[in-house]
């Protein structure tokens, strides 16, 4: 007998993805699935290149794989769309329910399943925490990208908090990789305060060198992965990715199990975690509230 065959499908790059994967892996393990054992995980990357999607799920669709995880909000609809055969599990998308992938989070339809780390309050707390951070907060730069569907609606849902906390918004609009720099050089020209990177693969393949712009041109820099501070980055605060992708095991063994897709509930996160760079705070000339390190999961020194 053949062993199941798994498609793991992402936008990212490999370095990217290490600490996903491995609890994706373990998640498998805890459940009696051994990859290169009793199961095979074909990895597919767009490495930040969403137009590669499509031509990535065809590849998984015409190796017959037994199930399709995706990562995050662009690769869910992309695989939805390339087959209605093969399960797909979502293991960290955005709402399924505005891409209209899903038709309900009770019952999502067809054979689509896994978990969403939607949770729009969390861009507020984004600036929740950097005002903290730089109390005199009145301007803040976010940089986005239209075209992305994750990074658009972010844009979208930090309009009402900003408001709330009476902070004006400075658009940051760009189209790739290359206009980096020149977004950072108008954001200091317009005297921003901080900034605030909105999710999207171009991002996350690039989180050395945002971090790394955002200390040149100093400006305090909260993004929604803790992988961000691990690259230099000020602060992150979000969903714990990894423990998703654990979770997104339990659905791969439900499926293989033969559940049908459409009849498992897609869960939300459970996780979130905050993250400080001590290095960056003392670059930047920040003060960070003994009470904001007291709630950190991760303090770097």
């Amino acid at each position: 007998m053949t062993s199941p065959r798994i498609g793991l499908l992402s936008p990212f790059s490999p370095s990217d993805t290490v600490s996903w994967h491995e609890a994706f892996r373990l998640g498998l393990r805890d459940l009696g699935w051994v990859e290169g054992t009793n199961i095979r995980i074909e990895y597919r990357y767009a490495h930040g290149r969403d137009d590669r999607l499509a031509g990535l799920v065809a590849e998984l669709a015409r190796l017959k794989v037994d199930v399709i995880v995706t990562s995050v909000t662009e690769d869910a609809p992309a695989a939805k769309k390339a087959t209605t055969t093969i399960p797909v599990v979502m293991a960290s998308a955005g709402d399924p329910l505005v891409t209209g992938i899903a038709e309900s989070l009770a019952r999502p339809g067809g054979n689509l399943t896994g978990l969403s780390q939607m949770a729009p309050e969390l861009i507020g707390k984004r600036l929740e925490l950097l005002k903290e951070i730089v109390p005199k907060l009145s301007r803040v730069a976010v940089l986005w990208i239209p075209e992305h569907r994750a990074s658009a609606s972010n844009w979208k849902e930090i309009q009402r908090p900003a408001r709330e906390l009476g902070v004006q918004l400075h658009s940051l609009e760009i189209h790739g990789a290359d206009q980096f720099e020149k977004a950072f050089a108008d954001a200091m020209k317009a005297r921003d305060d901080a900034l605030v990177i909105t999710p999207n693969p171009i991002f996350v393949t690039n989180l050395k060198r945002l971090a790394a712009l955002a200390v040149k041109y100093r400006l305090p820099s909260i993004f929604h992965l803790r992988e961000f501070v691990n690259a230099g980055g000020l602060v992150a605060y979000g969903v714990d990715r990894s423990d998703l992708f654990r979770r997104a095991a339990t659905y791969v063994d439900k499926i293989l199990k033969g559940a049908k897709p459409g009849d498992l509930p897609i869960e939300q996160p459970r996780k979130f975690e905050l993250a400080i760079n001590l290095k960056t705070v003392t670059a930047l000339g920040l003060t960070v509230p003994p009470s904001l390190l007291l709630r950190a999961d991760q303090v770097i020194e």
